[in-house]
């Protein structure tokens, strides 16, 4: 919530861009002291665990005071910029900031979660519902107290301040409905939850019985009782001065923080390979003619502007071999102790980035045609180089490829992302002698590698997937007649 150190100047406190995210390193600053801003004017932009996010301020005035440098982890709720404001200047909302915050994070989840609460590289997906409830019964919210939050709406959409509404007698509370979990979006648990609001309590105005953000304000929009003075308490033991930091040899050594992107994926990766049993299988195979295939392809005038690689193909084989063995694309829900099986394939592609490994996915790659898996897979590389990947783009994969083989190495033991079944590493094509129709010819060989989970995927499972995937890729053709 936004306040003010005096009636002209409001601190702008770090919003919690994703679900449930503690930190956020300020990346970059866009202003400075003494810069006039503007509501909606981007100020910095942040990197959490999940991505880099730009901030909007709020409202109109002039920038007084960056609180933290560039480079600076700062926890969320804390206050990064003062800015002086005009008398009368966005004065009319309270709950300015948590306007933006919510903004933010509808814009991050804009994309579809899977069915099941499943958790993933980075963050964890919110299960989707059918349900539908009726509308309780009961008066309606306070217009007055929803002329903020509609006021706020429209600034933010550029309508220009809403009209105020009328004052009306204030409602009864709405009892607690028991049966159904109430319905909401993420951006409003998340609201509610931060304004201690219990969703059970509040009376929705949504289509089908849905709680809106307003509906949200106007529970917490009444006046709350005066606090009592607080108790005379003993002072407060002095605390302990800190420790000195170690010493090291800064010529010899160089240390590096590990947060962002790079801590999540430790945190993830460490969870994973102690949760989830892994089981590697390996299998070298003869991919000349699929190698052949990418080249006509190249030519073909269909792909044209698209990116035609190996790993189009390797992908389209794995879509493949799941299609034949549909079992391979699930995961484990531990809480209820059953297998979930996925009848979607979100792809998800590992790739290295200057802020460290991220796996972004492509949405129902199984329903994909071969041009259009191309456009994705050309549209996921490029955003990930660009640092410009969203966080709703990594959430939800079922299965992952991973191409070691870009950096000239054979092959690994790749570990899962927490939430899925499997993952598939592509080792370097070279140039091999191999037994070809009885002789010894230089042939184009490269060696896969598949990480399964073995709580949920068997021995003969995981062999079927992986003997698939290279019956493919050494015959071409099979897409036509195993597709």
């Amino acid at each position: 919530m936004t306040t003010m150190t005096d009636s002209s100047v409001r601190e702008f406190k770090m919003p919690d861009v994703g679900e449930g995210l503690t930190e956020a390193e300020i990346l970059k600053w866009y202003v400075k002291a003494g810069d006039t801003v503007t509501d909606g004017q981007v100020v910095c932009e942040v990197e959490t665990a999940k991505a880099a996010v730009e901030l909007p301020i709020p409202y109109d005035g002039v920038v007084r005071e960056l609180h933290f440098p560039e480079g600076t982890t700062v926890d969320v709720g804390t206050s990064i910029i003062a800015v002086a404001v005009g008398d009368g200047a966005a004065a009319a909302a309270e709950p300015v900031q948590e306007a933006v915050q919510e903004a933010v994070q509808e814009a991050v989840a804009e994309e579809p979660k899977p069915e099941g609460r499943q958790p993933v590289l980075v963050g964890y997906g919110v299960s989707t519902s059918s349900t539908k409830r009726r509308p309780r019964k009961g008066t309606e919210a306070p217009a007055a107290a929803q002329a903020p939050s509609a006021a706020i709406q429209a600034e933010l959409n550029g309508h220009g301040p809403a009209a105020p509404a009328a004052p009306a007698a204030p409602a009864a509370p709405a009892a607690p409905v028991t049966g159904d979990r109430p319905l909401a979006k993420p951006p409003v648990r998340k609201l509610a939850k931060d304004l201690g609001v219990d969703l059970a309590t509040v009376v929705p105005s949504g289509p089908d019985g849905i709680i809106t953000r307003e509906d949200v304000h106007a529970a917490v929009a009444a006046p709350e009782p005066a606090q009592t003075a607080a108790p005379r308490s003993e002072p407060a033991a002095p605390a302990p001065s800190p420790s000195a930091p170690t010493s090291y040899d800064t010529t010899r050594e160089t240390r590096i923080p590990v947060k962002g992107v790079r801590k999540a994926t430790a945190a993830a990766m460490v969870g994973s390979a102690f949760t989830a049993p892994h089981v590697t299988e390996f299998v070298t195979v003869d991919v000349t003619r699929t190698m052949k295939l990418v080249e006509e392809l190249k030519q073909d005038k269909e792909y044209t502007g698209l990116r035609v690689n190996p790993l189009l193909l390797i992908a389209k084989a794995l879509l493949v071999a799941i299609k034949r063995n549909p079992d391979i694309n699930a995961s484990w829900d531990e809480a209820a102790q059953e297998i979930v099986v996925k009848h979607y394939v979100n792809l998800g592609i590992a790739a290295a980035t200057p802020r460290g490994l991220i796996v972004p996915n492509i949405k129902d790659a199984h329903a994909q045609t071969l041009p259009q898996l191309a456009g994705s897979l050309g549209e996921l590389v490029s955003t990930a180089r660009e640092g410009k990947t969203s966080p709703a783009a990594m959430q939800g994969g079922t299965v992952t490829i991973t191409n070691v083989g870009v950096f000239g190495v054979d092959t690994g033991t790749p570990i899962l992302n927490p939430g899925e079944s499997a993952i598939l590493a592509v080792g370097a094509i070279k140039l091999q002698p191999w037994v070809h129709k009885g002789k010894v010819k230089p042939r184009q060989v490269t060696t896969l590698a598949l990480s399964f989970d073995h709580r949920l995927v068997d021995g003969e499972l995981g062999s079927k997937v992986l003997a698939d995937v290279a019956a493919v890729l050494e015959q071409p053709k099979r897409l036509i007649s195993w597709a």
